[in-house]
């Protein structure tokens, strides 16, 4: 007797794009997130993305999926931004990078790329003062030329890129493939 033969769905090849809160020194963080569609388990290394003000990780939005596609990338509304709670006063950006840590602690990355927009580059060189030995490559897309000198002074491979906002849906999507390209190739560099 022929017994019926069970339908096999076939794996997302397609990162999963999520938004979830985590906990951090200021309570919340809202985290916009992609993690690779087959669970993760041999992706490459972690991405974490810093925006620029007004702080918001939906900058990033159109980046997840192209560069979620073998690694996990988080991209946070920093504390006071977004869909974060609120700090209880005025934050710096070596405080800003420790509740970023701390985010990093509660999620186990052992080791961690960085990709940081405009003023987010501050944060990522204060959490690379801070935790220089789990950071890896540094994408930096400063917002001014000073910015791009302190990057020359890290010892991390850099690359520095110049990265824009969409702007309602009428930047060329052939743009940020070729954005996300570059950014990959840079990123699985051994």
């Amino acid at each position: 007797m022929n017994k019926p033969r069970r339908a096999m769905q076939p794996l997302p090849v397609e990162p999963r794009v999520r938004r979830a809160y985590f906990d951090c020194r200021y309570g919340q963080l809202h985290v916009h997130y992609a993690i690779p569609g087959g669970g993760g388990f041999d992706e490459a290394t972690t991405l974490l993305c810093i925006p620029g003000l007004p702080g918001t990780g939906r900058f990033f939005r159109p980046l997840l999926l192209p560069l979620g596609r073998d690694r996990s990338v988080y991209a946070p509304d920093l504390p006071g931004s977004g869909e974060s709670d609120p700090t209880p006063g005025p934050v710096g950006n070596t405080d800003l990078a420790a509740a970023l840590g701390d985010f990093l602690d509660s999620m186990h990355v052992r080791r961690v790329d960085v990709l940081a927009h405009a003023e987010g580059v501050a944060i990522a060189l204060a959490m690379l003062a801070q935790r220089g030995a789990q950071v890896g490559r540094l994408v930096l897309s400063p917002s001014s030329e000073t910015v791009q000198g302190l990057a020359r002074e890290v010892r991390q491979p850099v690359l520095v890129i110049d990265l824009h906002a969409p702007e309602s849906g009428n930047r060329e999507i052939s743009e940020l493939e070729r954005q996300a390209g570059q950014l990959r190739e840079f990123l699985e560099l051994a």
